[in-house]
């Protein structure tokens, strides 16, 4: 595979989305997870479409003998909430898998490596859990001065709280985007300002007042 095919200049980094979801601490995860699925379908085919890789960040449970595939096994075997979404989520050929040690995604991985190759200046974050490992992946990104996007319905904690909390970081000391994907197109966040503008002037879209005059 060549990755110096991709020229959306952005990536979308599914964080710990293939999980096993054991742990004594997650409470209703599983059912707030379940509903990322549909999400992150739409906004990897929509980062298809863009040219933008899609880089699955993945923790491997403690055991370093597992590759990615023995990973989605893993959890696919656990079945029930974990083995449905690391089903219909699995990595496709196309993708990139990062093992991650920690709760960034930058910390001792090849990410800060990957993401300059690959000409990507801007990232799309989603998966679990909201209010730890994306959210140090998103300060570490920001330390490192890539836009960010994680949309609200493409993220999830162990209650909507500690989300909507962790959401309120990113935009405010982070300068996330955090609008969800039905509000947001992959392509819109894309497009530099003044073709977002235009595009919605030819969609009959109101325009600020301030802006036309």
């Amino acid at each position: 595979m060549d990755d110096t095919r991709w020229s959306g200049g952005a990536a979308l980094l599914l964080i710990d989305i293939i999980n096993d979801l054991d742990s004594e601490q997650i409470d209703d995860l599983p059912r707030h997870a379940n509903a990322l699925v549909d999400p992150i379908l739409r906004l990897r085919e929509e980062a298809d479409a863009a040219d933008v890789p899609t880089i699955y960040v993945n923790d491997n449970f403690g055991d370093w003998h597992r590759d990615h595939g023995a990973i989605v096994q893993h959890c696919v075997e656990r079945g029930g909430a974990a083995g449905e979404i690391a089903d219909r989520l699995r990595p496709r050929e196309r993708d990139l898998f990062v093992v991650k040690p920690q709760f960034s995604g930058f910390y001792a991985t090849n990410l800060p490596v990957i993401l300059p190759q690959l000409g990507v200046t801007r990232l799309i974050l989603a998966g679990v859990s909201a209010d730890i490992c994306v959210l140090f992946t998103a300060a570490d990104a920001h330390m490192r001065e890539y836009d960010l996007w994680v949309p609200r319905d493409a993220v999830a904690s162990t209650c909507e709280e500690h989300r909507d909390w962790a959401l309120g970081i990113m935009a405010k000391s982070m300068a996330a985007e955090v609008r969800p994907t039905g509000e947001l197109r992959l392509a819109d966040w894309l497009a530099p300002p003044d073709e977002t503008a235009a595009d919605g002037k030819a969609r009959g879209e109101p325009q600020d007042e301030a802006a036309v005059h």
